[in-house]
């Protein structure tokens, strides 16, 4: 398996680069929850085995390697509600989440590495977008896992609030059995209204109710 290398920062420490974090979003594709953003800064002298993009990790190795950034590294996750993400629409809510978690970090860096193909309009310094990055670039990567791991955390914690959705598996993905729920339970707070899946079982109720 190939991993993610430390390529990209090389080469931004090459330009001038005296601190470089690493940024990445998950939580674009749900019909439920936050999007949520984690930044990074590894420490080249201490980066940790097996970083790599966190949807090719197992749950439990995830979970591993999110505790060790946590407790060794400068990192923020921020999460954007539903609320911002109707308002925004999903993509320039994802982009905000990756400027406040920048913008969390202790110590501002210098460059970020930004997974994806732009390079987000408000970032609060200069930044270079890596496609795939998450797979290519170890602190992206990094970003990636913790990013996860608390959206994943977030949607266990609001399944047991909102039972039925199964959330606390799918993470508020559109699976069969989360669009059947949506039928039979209804739209929830958490529900992201701008989506199509959910747009239309709100306005079949309007039309019921008129």
């Amino acid at each position: 398996m190939i991993l993610p290398d430390f390529s990209f920062e090389l080469a931004a420490l090459a330009r001038g680069a005296r601190r470089i974090a690493g940024v990445d979003e998950v939580g674009r594709g749900p019909l439920a929850g936050p999007v949520t953003a984690a930044a990074v800064v590894l420490d080249p002298d201490n980066i940790p085995e097996g970083l790599n993009d966190s949807k090719k990790l197992t749950a439990k190795r995830r979970e591993a390697l999110a505790e060790w950034l946590a407790a060794n590294c400068d990192h923020c996750i921020i999460h954007v509600g539903v609320e911002e993400i109707d308002r925004l629409n999903i993509y320039h809510a994802a982009h905000l989440a990756m400027c406040m978690a920048i913008a969390g970090l202790r110590t501002r860096p210098c460059h970020v590495l930004v997974d994806g193909n732009r390079v987000p309009r408000d970032l609060s310094c200069p930044g270079e977008a890596i496609v795939k990055g998450d797979a290519r670039c170890v602190t992206i990567a990094a970003a990636s896992i913790l990013a996860k791991v608390a959206r994943d955390r977030l949607m266990v914690d609001l399944a047991q609030q909102h039972p039925g959705y199964g959330w606390e598996a799918n993470a508020g993905y559109a699976t069969p059995a989360h669009k059947q729920a949506l039928l039979d339970l209804g739209v929830t707070p958490y529900h992201r209204r701008s989506f199509e899946p959910v747009h239309n079982i709100l306005c079949k109720a309007l039309e019921a109710s008129s």
